[in-house]
């Protein structure tokens, strides 16, 4: 079962209140995205504990209805 963009991006968005997050459907397919998700909760953090952050979010739908999710994460720049 395929996983809708907004759906994803209403995850994130609850589970880091602020977040710009920009989903893109790499193919079309409803299982294959790309997120850019800037958040002031990633300050101090590194890439992996975004990262982890964020996977946190999707509430265990990683690998499961949402097959594959390229990440770029970081803080707002000040």
């Amino acid at each position: 079962m395929a996983m809708d963009a907004a759906e994803i991006e209403r995850l994130i968005k609850e589970a880091l209140p602020g977040a710009l997050v920009t989903i893109e459907d790499l193919r079309g397919d409803g299982d294959h995205y790309a997120a850019h998700v800037i958040s002031a909760a990633f300050k101090g953090k590194t890439r992996v504990q975004q990262h982890q952050m964020v996977y946190r979010a999707l509430q265990g739908r990683m690998g499961n209805e949402l097959h594959a999710l390229a990440l770029q994460t970081s803080p707002p720049e000040d």
